[in-house]
C-alpha cells in the first residue's frame, strides 16, 4: 500500500507540473491555431513521459550521466513554467478588469509567461554555472579569545560534483578559496553525486586548497546515497581533515578554538556501519571553557548544538531554495534557509546557500556563494 500511495502521489505531481502549464499556455484557453496547439501538446506529452524515465535512468543504481542531465534540466524548466503559469493568473485578472476578451487575453498571458520563463531559465543557468560570489559576514562570539579575533573561516558546501563535467569550475573555486587566505577552510558536505571513482577528476582540485590552520570536511546527506566512508577516506587523501564525529583544536595568538564536525542527520538511517551524528562523541575530551565551531550539514541539527552549548554552527544543504519560490518548502523542513541566525542564548547558525547546485543547472533568486566568516571576539 505504501508503494501504491507513492506511485499515486508521483502521478499526481507529474500531472500538475506538466498539466497546469499545458492547460494555460497551449490548450484550450488560448485557442491557438491547430498546428500550434498540436505541437505544444506533443512537447508537454513528451516531457510528461520522458521526464520520469530520464530521472530513473539518471539517478538509479546504475546511473547514466546523459540521462541525468536531460531529466534534471527538464525538472528545472517545468518548475519555472509551473510557478510562472500560476503567477500569470495575476496578469489574467488585470486583463479581465481592463476588458480584454478571450482568446486574446489568454494568448497575452501565455506569451508573457513563456517570455518570463525563458529569461529566468537563461539567467538561472548563467548563475548556476558561474564562479560563486564571495559573501563576507562578521560573526561575534562572546567566548572567542582576543588572539583569535579576525580569524577567517572560508566555507564551501554542496558542490554536488556530478553529471555535468565541472573539473575546470572546481579548479576555479579552489583558486578563489586560496585567494581568500583562510585560517580555517570548511567543506560542509554534499561533495558529489556519484562514487569516488566517477567523480575523482572533478574533486581533484580540492587537493590544492590551502588553509593557515586547518581545512575540514563533514558528510552531507548525498554521501549516504552512495559511498560516505569512501568520500571521507578520499578527502583525507586530498589533505582534508574528515570530522567524522570528532574535533580538533586550532590556536592563534595564544587562544584556542574547538572545531568539531558531525555526520549528516540522515547518517543513522543509512545503514552505513559506524555512521550517525553524535555530537557528544564529537566533543568528547574538548575543554568545555573553549568556544566551539561546529560543522553540521543540515541546519536542523541546530537543536542538539544549542543543548551542547555550541557557539557557532555552520551548515549548508538548503541551497537557499535554489529555484524560487522553492525556499518556502525548504523552510518547512529547516529552521534557516540562508544567512546568520541566533538560536538560544549562545548559539548562532550560519546557513550557506551552497557553492554549486543539485539537479537542475539553475539558480533563480538564490545565488551560490563562497563564504568568508570573520570571527570577532566580544
Amino acid at each position: 500500500m505504501k508503494m501504491v500511495r507513492r506511485a499515486v502521489m508521483l502521478v499526481v505531481v507529474l500531472l500538475l507540473l506538466f498539466g497546469v502549464p499545458w492547460w494555460a499556455l497551449v490548450f484550450p484557453s488560448p485557442d491557438w491555431p491547430a498546428p500550434v496547439a498540436i505541437a505544444g501538446t506533443v512537447v508537454f506529452a513528451l516531457g510528461l513521459v520522458g521526464f520520469p524515465l530520464m530521472m530513473f535512468l539518471g539517478h538509479s543504481r546504475r546511473a547514466q550521466d546523459w540521462a541525468a542531465r536531460i531529466g534534471d534540466s527538464t525538472l528545472g524548466v517545468v518548475w519555472v513554467l509551473f510557478v510562472w503559469t500560476l503567477l500569470g493568473d495575476l496578469l489574467r485578472l488585470v486583463l479581465i478588469v481592463a476588458g480584454v476578451e478571450n482568446p486574446a487575453r489568454s494568448r497575452i498571458v501565455a506569451v508573457a509567461v513563456v517570455a518570463v520563463s525563458l529569461v529566468l531559465v537563461g539567467w538561472g543557468h548563467f548563475e548556476a554555472m558561474r564562479l560563486p560570489r564571495i559573501k563576507r559576514v562578521d560573526v561575534t562570539l562572546a567566548r572567542l579569545g582576543a588572539g583569535l579575533d579576525g580569524t577567517r573561516v572560508v566555507v564551501i558546501t554542496d558542490t554536488h560534483l556530478g553529471p555535468l563535467e565541472r573539473t575546470a569550475w572546481s579548479a576555479k573555486v579552489a583558486a578563489a578559496v586560496n585567494e581568500l587566505d583562510g585560517d580555517v577552510v570548511i567543506h560542509a558536505g554534499d561533495i558529489a553525486d556519484g562514487s569516488v571513482a566517477r567523480r575523482r577528476g572533478q574533486a581533484e582540485p580540492l587537493r590544492t586548497i590551502r588553509a593557515r590552520l586547518s581545512k575540514v570536511y563533514v558528510t552531507g546527506n548525498h554521501e549516504y546515497f552512495g559511498e560516505a566512508q569512501a568520500w571521507l577516506d578520499h578527502m583525507d587523501e586530498l589533505g582534508w581533515e574528515p570530522l567524522h564525529n570528532r574535533h580538533l583544536v586550532v590556536e592563534r595568538g595564544g587562544d584556542r578554538l574547538v572545531v568539531a564536525g558531525v555526520d549528516d542527520a540522515t547518517a543513522a538511517g543509512s545503514r552505513v556501519a559506524g555512521h550517525g551524528a553524535d555530537l557528544t562523541r564529537a566533543l568528547g575530551g574538548a575543554d568545555s571553557e573553549l568556544p566551539v565551531l561546529l560543522v553540521a550539514h543540515q541546519p536542523k541539527q541546530i537543536g542538539e548544538a544549542v543543548r551542547a552549548g555550541v557557539d557557532l554552527q555552520i551548515s549548508g544543504h538548503t541551497h537557499g531554495g535554489q529555484i524560487w519560490p522553492f525556499h518556502y518548502l525548504v523552510r518547512v523542513d529547516q529552521p534557516s534557509v540562508h544567512g546568520l541566525s541566533r538560536h538560544g542564548e549562545r548559539t548562532q547558525l550560519y546557513t550557506s546557500r551552497g557553492t554549486e547546485f543539485w539537479g537542475p543547472p539553475l539558480r533563480v533568486f538564490a545565488p551560490s556563494e563562497i563564504t568568508v566568516l570573520t570571527l570577532r571576539s566580544a
